[in-house]
């Protein structure tokens, strides 16, 4: 792998505390992007925003503030953990798709380009700058543009189940499964929009649980026990 996207979760940020950061699981992720980068390997990141808002976490308020407000959240948590990155030794930027002051840069691909020539982790936040769209789209949506060769989705499940190990203790877990059986089977790794996205742009994806021990370097080295979503 030259070139990856790592998806990492908001809740999986937060730890134990469910809300807000946990530094210690935050700089442990820290220590292994940059085994990664210290490798040659170019990582790009996108960052959920549910350790503070869901796009639905209110009923009362329009659909598109919503979803602005989880924009936003996103854009703290890219600022919180590129801070992270820099303090363990790398050199960082984050990139939106609108104008955040002097917080960001625009996203523009060749920019990035020119960011990973020189070794730089680039964070993508504030989603697609769309309502509607979740990061799960924009998480597709940045590896195509960038030409990720796969995409590292950490989360707080170890892998693709057949239906959902917190309520079924029977679950079964797919070693490996097509993007057309998830889709077909609506197994939910990512939402419909941007498992469709996979599908049609041929993005492969690597699923796996963050809090395991070195599952990021693990992953990339192939020594992973999550699920490979093929195309």
């Amino acid at each position: 792998m030259k070139r990856v996207l790592l998806k990492l979760s908001g809740e999986a940020l937060a730890g134990d505390k469910k809300t807000g950061f946990d530094e210690p699981t935050v700089t442990k992720v820290a220590v292994q992007v940059k085994q990664l980068v210290d490798a040659g390997i170019q990582v790009g990141i996108v960052i959920g925003g549910g350790n503070f808002w869901r796009g639905r976490s209110s009923e009362n308020i329009d659909r598109t503030k919503a979803d602005q407000i989880g924009m936003l959240a996103t854009v703290m948590n890219c600022i919180y953990v590129s801070e992270i990155f820099r303090s363990v030794g790398m050199m960082t930027q984050i990139l939106t798709p609108f104008a955040c002051g002097a917080f960001t840069k625009l996203f523009a691909k060749d920019r990035v380009n020119k960011y990973f020539e020189k070794g730089i982790v680039s964070f993508f936040a504030g989603g697609t700058g769309h309502p509607y769209f979740s990061t799960d789209t924009a998480t597709v949506l940045r590896a195509i543009e960038i030409e990720a060769d796969v995409i590292l989705l950490a989360k707080s499940i170890d892998g693709v189940y057949d239906s959902d190990p917190k309520t079924n203790p029977d679950a079964k877990k797919y070693d490996e499964i097509s993007i057309q059986e998830v889709i077909d089977k609506k197994l939910g790794v990512v939402d419909m929009a941007a498992s469709i996205l996979c599908m049609e742009n041929k993005m492969p994806m690597l699923v796996f649980g963050l809090n395991e021990e070195n599952s990021i370097v693990n992953t990339v080295n192939g020594k992973f026990n999550g699920t490979k979503v093929t195309v």
